[in-house]
Order: structure tokens, then C-alpha cells, then sequence
């Protein structure tokens, strides 16, 4: 008897881009501005997605795509300067006219419109995602937003229709991946019918994810929980949600 093959996942839509504008936006964050005729078809799937860049060298790594102009078919993206790494190597020598490929976009977060209050949290990594979310609330919404960078010199700013307030929390040491958030989840409200979004290093979203659920009780679809990256790793999955935590201790 033959037993059918197992379903291979289809491979997300490619488009060819070429570099039409470079601007730091901070010392250690630049927004790069794609464009390209394929980009005509590409498939704007709403607050915190995320596409694949393909490098010349092969490789690929996973982000945000922060604005999308149908019209003008131009995509921006925000690449957060942390050293070594091909994508942060590149955003940093990265000129108009540079090309590359973008796969995607992709991503399982639906934005419930009816939810009234929104506590969301972030590292340097999720600063791209925060910025899609809060422009897609509504204005019926209030949003508490905590942003964890190295200092001032990462705060940039935001708008939205919601009522938002936004706390940035300086690391306290360099290495201290989180720590803030976590102390900032530990002082939250939240109330009935709230919504917590919280993305950083996979390991301090698990600590934050665990005192929502284990401690305070919140419901787990109350919770969107993503590690963005991880400390010693080269390239972190891009769906790693943190659901692996039990909701219980």
C-alpha cells in the first residue's frame, strides 16, 4: 500500500527589492525603505506580522514589516543595530540601490477590536511590532505600553488612535535582558476583558508569560506572548510563542 506523502508547508510568496531610502532613526535603529514593481502583490496582513529578508548570501532572518503603501509599493522596515549578525551588519552599510529579497509576510495575531484595554511590553527588538499595533487600535481602546531599551537614546516616538501611555525603562545593566518588563508586569492592572502583548528575549517573555498566568491567574487567551530572539542564539524561530509554560506552577 502507499502511504501519501506528509503535506509540505507552502512556501510564502517572494519579492524582489531594491532600496529606495535609508534614514537613522536613532544611533543604534535605521529605517530602510523597499520598493520594487512585485511588490504590487504583496499581502499586508495587519499588525505584527512578520516577513522573511533573504540576503545575498542565503540567509534569512525574521521581522516586522512597519508600514506597508500599496500605491507606492514601498515597504519599511526597522533594523535595531546590535553588532554582529548578518541582518544588523548589513541595515548597518546598507545604501540606496541595494537589493534583496522579502518572503512573506506571515504571522497568526488577529487584532480583536472590541478588547478596551491593551497592556503591551517590548525590548528594542519588538519596538517595529508596537508601533503596528498601536496604529491599528482603535481610538475605543487604552493601551499601556512598557518598552525596555539601553537608554534615551533608543526612545523614539509614537502615535495612535488608542488613549496610550508609554513608559520606557532604561536596562539597568547590559545584560540584564528584561528585567524591566518584568518588574513592570509585576506592578500591572489589568483588567476584566484586558488583552496582554508582550515580545522580548524568548527566556524573560516565558518569566513574564508564567507570573500572568501562574500568579495572577489571567486566562491564556488573554495572553500573546513571543520571543522575538534569544541570548546565544544565532537566529531564534520565529514562532516561538511561549506556550510551552504551563499555566500552572
Amino acid at each position: 500500500m502507499n502511504t501519501p506523502a506528509p503535506a509540505t508547508k507552502p512556501r510564502k510568496p517572494r519579492y524582489p527589492a531594491t532600496v529606495k531610502r535609508v534614514q537613522r532613526i536613532t544611533p543604534r535603529m535605521v529605517r530602510v525603505t523597499f520598493t520594487g514593481p512585485e511588490l504590487e502583490n504583496f499581502g499586508w496582513n495587519g499588525p505584527a506580522a512578520h516577513i522573511k529578508l533573504i540576503f545575498s548570501t542565503g540567509e534569512m532572518r525574521t521581522y516586522t514589516p512597519r508600514r506597508f503603501d500599496p500605491q507606492t509599493r514601498t515597504l519599511e522596515v526597522q533594523f535595531v543595530l546590535h553588532g554582529a549578525g548578518p541582518a544588523s551588519e548589513w541595515a548597518e552599510r546598507v545604501q540606496v540601490g541595494d537589493k534583496l529579497v522579502i518572503a512573506g509576510p506571515g504571522g497568526r495575531f488577529s487584532l480583536d477590536r472590541t478588547v478596551g484595554h491593551w497592556w503591551i511590553a517590548g525590548d528594542e527588538s519588538a519596538i517595529p511590532a508596537v508601533g503596528t499595533l498601536l496604529d491599528a487600535l482603535p481610538d475605543s481602546a487604552a493601551a499601556e505600553v512598557h518598552l525596555e531599551v539601553a537608554d534615551a537614546d533608543d526612545e523614539i516616538e509614537f502615535a495612535s488612535p488608542a488613549k496610550t501611555t508609554i513608559t520606557w525603562h532604561h536596562r539597568r545593566a547590559p545584560d540584564a535582558w528584561g528585567a524591566e518588563l518584568d518588574e513592570a508586569a509585576r506592578a500591572a492592572a489589568i483588567p476584566d476583558g484586558g488583552m496582554v502583548w508582550v515580545a522580548c528575549e524568548a527566556s524573560a517573555m516565558r518569566g513574564i508569560r508564567k507570573y500572568f498566568l501562574a500568579d495572577r491567574g489571567l486566562p491564556a487567551s488573554s495572553l500573546v506572548t513571543r520571543g522575538y530572539w534569544r541570548v546565544g542564539e544565532a537566529n531564534h524561530p520565529d514562532h516561538d510563542y511561549g506556550e510551552d509554560e504551563p499555566a500552572r506552577s
